[in-house]
Parts: C-alpha cells; sequence; structure tokens
C-alpha cells in the first residue's frame, strides 16, 4: 500500500510540474541556507577526542593581584586559562594526575638543508614527551623523545609531515641534523597527517582555532634551558626581572598546561590536590585573590574560551528563522495544490477509502516532496560551502561536509516537508465526499 502511495505521490507531483518546482524549490533553498550555517557550527563545536575529552583537563589558578579585583567577577579567559613556569614546573614535578605536559609557542629560524631556501622561520612548540600518547599524536617517521630526554634538555625534534617534505622531499629524515637558532638538533621523528578540529590543544597561542598546524615540537627543558622566548599570549601582573630568566621567575602567566586522568574519581582528586597546592602556596604570599580553581575537560575549555563564536550561533539561527519563512510559503503552496484536488478527494471517499487512507497518501507525497528538496538543497548547500569556503583561510578548512550533516540534510528535508504538510493534509481529508459529488 505505501508503495502504491508513493507512486500516487510522484505522479501527482509531475502533474504539475510548475507548482512542484516553486514547493521543491522553496524548500530546498531553506534546507540549504540552514545546512550551510549549521554544518559551520557543527565542526566549530566537534568534540576533537571524544572518547577521552572528559579525562584531559585544563587548570586554571588565579594568580593576579588583588588590584581592581572584584571577587567571584570572572576574568577574560586568555589572562587567566594560562600559568607561570614556576607553577607549571612544580605541577610536572609533584606527579598530579596520571599523566601531565605543559608547552608553549615558539618561532625560530631553521638553516634549511636545501641551501636555496636559506633561512626558514618555522613556528611550533616546546612541550614535554608526555603530549604525545595524552593527544594520540600520530607518527610517520621514528617517535618521540623520552622522558629522560625532557630531564637532560636533548637537543632533538620532531617534525610535521609538511615541514619534513619541505626539507627532505619524500626521505625519512629521522637522524638528521636540523641547526636551528645556531644549534644542532638531531631530528627523531615525523609526524603523520594530524590536525585536529579545533586545535584544542594550544589554543591560547594568539592562533587560530581551525587554522594551521605545528610545524615543530621540541622538549620543553631544551626551550627554557635555551632561552627560546615564548610567541604565544604573555599576560604579566607585576614587575618582571631582566631578560629571559626574570620572565621565568616573575607571575607572568604563558604556559599552557594539561592533565591526563583516568576516571571522575581521579578528576575530583585531582581538583582537591590542586586546591591543597595553592594552599600551599598562599603562605608563601602567591595567589592572593583566594579565587577558586577551575579544571575544565576539553569541551568545557573550548567553550569557555568561546571557540564557537556567538555570531556564528546567531547566524544559524537566522538561518533557521530563514526555513521557518520557507516552511510557510510551503504550506500555502500546498494548500492550494491539495485543494484544487477536492474533486478527487470526492471520489477516493465514495469509493471506500477512509481519512486514515486519504491522510497517509497525501503525507507521503509531502515525504516525496521533501526528498526531491532534500536533493536540490543537497546540491545548494554544496554551492554554499564552496562560497563561504573562499571567504577566508579559517572558513576554507570548516567549511565542508561530513556524513553527518549529509543525514541531517534529508532528515532536516523530509521533516520540513511533513511540518509543512500537516495542515494541508489535514484539510485534504476532512473533505466531504458527498458535496463534491454533488458539484460534479
Amino acid at each position: 500500500m505505501y508503495s502504491y502511495y508513493l507512486m500516487l505521490g510522484w505522479r501527482s507531483l509531475r502533474r504539475n510540474p510548475i507548482l512542484t518546482g516553486l514547493m521543491v524549490l522553496t524548500l530546498a533553498v531553506g534546507i540549504a541556507a540552514s545546512v550551510s550555517t549549521l554544518t559551520i557550527l557543527h565542526v566549530l563545536s566537534s568534540n576533537p577526542i571524544p572518547h577521552k575529552s572528559s579525562n584531559l583537563l585544563v587548570p586554571v589558578m588565579d594568580n593576579g593581584p588583588l588590584d581592581d579585583y572584584v571577587p567571584g567577577e570572572p576574568n577574560s579567559p586568555r589572562k587567566s586559562s594560562q600559568m607561570t613556569y614556576r607553577d607549571a614546573n612544580n605541577l610536572l614535578a609533584l606527579g598530579f594526575g596520571s599523566n601531565r605536559t605543559a608547552l608553549y609557542s615558539v618561532r625560530m629560524l631553521v638553516e634549511s638543508p636545501k641551501r636555496e631556501l636559506g633561512l626558514i622561520g618555522v613556528r611550533g612548540i616546546a612541550t614535554t614527551s608526555a603530549y604525545f600518547p595524552m593527544f594520540e599524536v600520530p607518527f610517520r617517521y621514528g617517535s618521540a623523545w623520552s622522558a629522560e630526554d625532557d630531564k637532560n634538555a636533548a637537543k632533538v625534534v620532531v617534525l610535521s609531515q609538511n615541514t619534513s617534505e619541505k626539507f627532505f622531499g619524500n626521505d625519512n629524515p629521522v637522524g638528521k641534523q636540523l641547526r636551528f637558532q645556531q644549534q644542532d638538533f638531531t631530528i627523531i621523528g615525523v609526524l603523520a597527517p594530524w590536525s585536529p578540529l579545533p586545535h584544542y590543544t594550544n589554543l591560547l597561542s594568539g592562533k587560530s582555532a581551525v587554522v594551521g598546524e605545528e610545524e615543530i615540537y621540541i622538549p620543553f627543558n631544551t626551550a627554557i634551558t635555551n632561552k627560546f622566548e615564548n610567541n604565544g599570549n604573555l599576560s604579566c601582573s607585576g614587575p618582571t626581572g631582566p631578560g629571559f630568566q626574570g620572565v621565568l621567575d616573575s607571575e607572568c602567566i604563558w604556559i599552557q598546561f594539561w592533565f591526563e586522568t583516568n576516571s571522575a574519581t581521579q578528576n575530583s582528586q585531582l581538583k582537591d590536590q590542586l586546591d591543597a597546592y595553592t594552599k600551599d602556596q598562599k603562605k608563601l604570599g602567591r595567589f592572593p585573590r583566594q579565587a577558586p580553581n577551575g579544571l575544565f575537560n576539553v569541551m568545557q575549555w573550548m567553550e569557555y574560551l568561546k571557540v564557537v563564536p556567538n555570531d556564528s550561533k546567531l547566524s544559524t539561527w537566522l538561518s533557521f528563522g530563514f526555513l521557518a519563512l520557507c516552511l510557510v510559503n510551503t504550506v500555502g503552496l500546498l494548500l492550494a495544490k491539495f485543494s484544487a484536488r477536492a474533486a478527487e478527494i470526492g471520489v477516493r471517499r465514495a469509493l471506500g477509502a477512509s481519512q486514515a487512507d486519504i491522510f497517509k497518501q497525501f503525507l507521503i507525497e509531502t515525504v516525496v516532496l521533501g526528498l526531491v528538496g532534500g536533493v536540490l538543497g543537497l546540491a545548494l548547500s554544496f554551492l554554499g560551502l564552496w562560497g563561504i569556503s573562499h571567504q577566508t583561510a579559517d572558513l576554507a578548512v570548516i567549511a565542508h561536509m561530513d556524513l553527518t550533516m549529509l543525514a541531517i540534510t534529508f532528515v532536516l528535508s523530509v521533516a520540513a516537508s511533513v511540518l509543512a504538510g500537516l495542515l494541508p493534509t489535514w484539510r485534504a481529508c476532512r473533505v466531504t465526499p458527498a458535496i463534491q459529488l454533488k458539484s460534479q
């Protein structure tokens, strides 16, 4: 029976191509506008590491001065979400959580093995060996450095695949040397393509959350020992001593820190350990604000930093408002179409079709309309995303449709057409057969 209704629906749509075309186009345009903006929001708000995001945690400890401090008033996220070198070094040594890592952004000049390239600026991060297993960073060649390399400030480096290919082509460069800042570093690993969206591991370096990967990775202690300057955010709440050592000894916050835990219970224990640490530091005259510590998992962290801007959310709501307007127009067109078929409905009712049968037939016809509108809407969505991707480098990365959004397009199209068809279908099944037969 349902296959028969599908056939009737398809024939009905073909019977009046102009009206059908208007309904399909109206529905498709609304779907395309909604899906295009929803795709951007979907990528920006997606979980980059879903199976362990609840166990990767960022600590927030407010070491600011009492000047102009209002208890309970939130600080600027980018100011309060990093920490001092002193705190990072202490937390690495204390061993809280199952694992931990500190990192900061660096930018250095590299003497390219290809002489024609000369000196090339590269950017990356100084971090600990724990960074790679914590964030499940894949390797193409070699491996990360060891904890012993961390301790000894070894001059080793891991390259991204793009950086490796820039300097060495498709050859395996592990064991070769690169000269950074007039010092020789041994290449011990090359990453496989790895660019999580958003770039959650290092959101405080002033970079985009979606564009640009790290080009090099060097040990944290190596960068500190060799006084490699921070290339990210730096916020100081008081005077600092001269030079790089002055920054290390100061209350300047510039280092990103991550913990890894194994369970929700350990998350709670970690919070208690952080509170105990800041309490001890207060005895030394630090953390005068007495502000509570924060501990954010990956998704909470991205929400805290407003990775998804408010204008993206607003654009999505506006696009769905436009879809609602398109549905109102579709309702009007369906009412006109179904009203013109009152005589047909009267004959069917006279031949024994129930109101439920009429309702099913016309509702299935709207489903057919939704499927056709979904196909056209999908094509318009791809066209819209292509146009969006040419606006900025950020949008070029995120303006693409995955399988989830592909499925959502058709579900949204069918749901929208069914919703638009409820009133016209209900009106159609209420037609009185006797009146229609008398008028014939």
